[in-house]
């Protein structure tokens, strides 16, 4: 009943923080729906619900509630059939759709952030369509950009008791983790059938790796020896935790591993991410400003060309403005010629208007049809 209390405290004191966002991701059958399925029942009997979203367009039923599901946006077979494309091309299709509304879904995290502490999010199955397409990123940076976010990669643990299968793991949790760019835990799976501690010992003690490579006669097992001395640095920080989905055991060492991770966020990731976002507003800033100044640069040169063309010969202008133009200017030089009040200006104006208008009509329309004939 301890854990509970202790979750409730921050709420009791009035602090006000941003839900944890927590991204599974992981291999095919290893486990990863049944792992969220667990972690949504855990803060759901410790009085922590999760807000919960599906990304996986073609499960055909979610173990667990989602308060969002990619199944009620877009149709999976819908897709696959109109598009002409196999399973995987739907997937990605289908998240490639959903990923274009998903402004929407954070501000249903924004309305929920009051009432769950957590939002757990299970991504499709086949790992590379979410990892590596441009869906994944604008999904993840979405989410990294508003709240802390933590990547959780699901690992079969049964599954990786061969020292190259361990290693081609552990490349594919580096990648991850360098495409992301987020705060990152390595959860290893099904500990009920075999404990996790041969991993952990294989990351900590490179001789017991090696040891264990000596028994691989293959060529892969050089270039496993090779690549696990690029990887020590990447195991020095990485967090590493021991779950059974199936028996709910190692959830306490995880929310542990949680708490650090979202911290961790905060210190070293939002800034990078605040910085990120003010670099781009500046950026779009001054786009906008050199457009405006080079509007500005645009109606300065029509407004010139109209104040100083007084040429009737000038091809830019309108006969009508002309007219006008060279009206107002008779009528200025006419009130600073008072010395002439002895001659009939109406009688002279007139008189030498007309043929004035019928030579600039002309010598305008020979302009126009000599530039349309170039």
């Amino acid at each position: 009943m301890a854990a509970p209390a202790a979750e409730a405290e921050p709420q009791a004191s009035g602090e006000h923080r941003p839900p944890v966002c927590l991204l599974v991701l992981g291999m095919a059958g290893s486990g990863k729906t049944t792992f969220v399925q667990r972690l949504t029942g855990h803060l759901h009997s410790q009085g922590s619900p999760p807000y919960v979203i599906n990304l996986d367009p073609a499960v055909h039923e979610v173990p667990f509630p989602a308060n969002i599901d990619i199944r009620d946006t877009v149709k999976y077979k819908e897709v696959m059939k109109q598009y002409g494309l196999g399973p995987n091309g739907g997937i990605v299709t289908s998240l490639n759709l959903f990923a274009t509304r998903f402004d929407q879904v954070m501000k249903f995290i924004e309305k929920a952030q009051n009432m769950s502490k957590y939002v757990l999010i299970d991504t499709p199955g086949q790992i590379e369509v979410f990892t590596w397409s441009a869906s994944g990123t604008i999904i993840s940076e979405a989410l990294a950009s508003s709240f802390p976010t933590i990547v959780i990669y699901v690992m079969d643990t049964s599954r990786s008791t061969n020292p190259v299968t361990f290693m081609s793991n552990m490349l594919y949790a580096c990648s991850i983790l360098y495409k992301t760019k987020l705060p990152f835990i390595v959860v290893m799976n099904k500990t009920d059938i075999i404990d996790h501690s041969f991993a952990v010992e294989w990351m900590q003690d490179f001789e017991a790796f090696q040891d264990a490579l000596n028994q691989e006669t293959t060529y892969v097992s050089n270039l496993t020896r090779s690549m696990s001395l690029v990887l020590d640095e990447f195991y020095s920080s990485l967090r590493v935790v021991g779950v059974s989905a199936v028996l709910g055991t190692g959830l306490d060492e995880l929310f542990m591993q949680v708490t650090s991770a979202a911290e961790e966020y905060e210190r070293e990731y939002r800034p990078e991410y605040e910085r990120l976002k003010k670099s781009l507003a500046s950026a779009q800033s001054q786009q906008q400003k050199e457009q405006l100044e080079r509007l500005r640069k645009d109606m300065g040169s029509v407004a010139l060309d109209t104040g100083t063309a007084t040429d009737s010969l000038s091809p830019v202008r309108d006969p009508s403005d002309l007219i006008l133009t060279r009206g107002t200017l008779d009528e200025e030089d006419e009130g600073a010629d008072s010395d002439t009040d002895d001659i009939d200006h109406r009688v002279t104006e007139e008189s030498h208007e007309e043929p004035a208008f019928q030579n600039f009509m002309q010598e305008s329309m020979a302009q126009y049809w000599k530039r349309n004939n170039k």
